[in-house]
């Protein structure tokens, strides 16, 4: 009995020793070279997901362009579906769902923007009519993990810009 646990507790401390060795770390907050952000196209549904993700990384969301560090316009998103393979009867089997979303940068005081870019996910699904409303939650569930990606990536890109501090 006591081998066993000391057999448990020793791979458990070579397991923690051969994650830390190839630099495994859980995913911690971003570091942003900004504190305030002001967010233009806030009625897109990726704005809610992408404020959450900004305080939770300690970045306040602005109330007005004055007080913000960086201003980040959200130009567009889109959702798109279109049928990526049929049965041989012609009904549809699998759909595929792609999500894109634009946005640019700058700065208060300086009244260029930067170049436009996109950030865009992916999801392939099954689909089948004899489970209609399992599916229409599936594809809801799968443009909400697109969206989330897409909150990632952007903050990815934003901790790329290093703002002249006020």
């Amino acid at each position: 009995m006591q081998k066993a646990i000391m057999r448990r507790i020793s791979l458990f401390v070579l397991f923690t020793l051969v994650l830390s060795a190839c630099g495994f770390h859980l995913r911690g907050m971003t570091e942003l070279s900004f504190k305030t952000l002001y967010i233009q196209g806030a009625t897109l549904s990726i704005s809610r997901d992408l404020k959450q993700s900004l305080k939770t990384n300690g970045v306040q969301v602005a109330e007005n362009v004055e007080s913000a560090e960086l201003l980040l316009e959200l130009v567009n998103e889109a959702y798109e579906k279109r049928i990526l393979s049929l049965s041989g009867g012609g009904l549809v089997r699998e759909f595929e769902l792609n999500y894109r979303v634009n946005f640019r940068t700058r700065e208060p005081a300086n009244p260029i923007w930067s170049k436009v870019q996109t950030v865009q996910a992916r999801r392939d699904f099954s689909y089948n009519d004899n489970a209609l409303l399992g599916k229409a939650d599936e594809e809801s569930r799968l443009n909400a993990d697109m969206r989330q990606d897409a909150v990632r990536e952007v903050l990815r890109r934003l901790t790329a810009i290093k703002p002249l501090i006020k």
